[in-house]
Formats: C-alpha cells, structure tokens, sequence
C-alpha cells in the first residue's frame, strides 16, 4: 500500500513541475496530453490545475 501512496505523491509533484509528462504517463498520449500540452505553453497554471485534475482523477 505504500507503493501505491508514493506513486501518487510523485505523480502529483509531477504534475506541479511537468504537467504534461505526468498526463502522458497517467492516460498515454490522448487528448488530455495534447490540451494539456497547449495549456501549459500558454498558461503554466492552466496546465498545472489540468495535470492535478487528471492525476487525482
């Protein structure tokens, strides 16, 4: 179980720093990956409060 806790705090802190990486890795390279490619190059925090939401999702 602790596994599993520290996969999502990484995931999270992921998703703070480098949201699309944390959006490829948690869905692949589908739509949430290219919207949240273009959020975050054209507004970071956009494209960070999108990351957060698909990997708690």
């Amino acid at each position: 179980m602790a596994g599993a806790a520290e996969n999502k705090v990484l995931m999270i802190i992921l998703a703070i720093l480098i949201p699309p990486l944390a959006v490829g890795l948690k869905v692949g390279f589908t739509a949430h990956f290219w919207i949240n490619l273009l959020l975050w190059i054209f507004t970071w925090i956009g494209g960070v409060i999108h990351g957060l939401i698909v990997v708690l999702k």
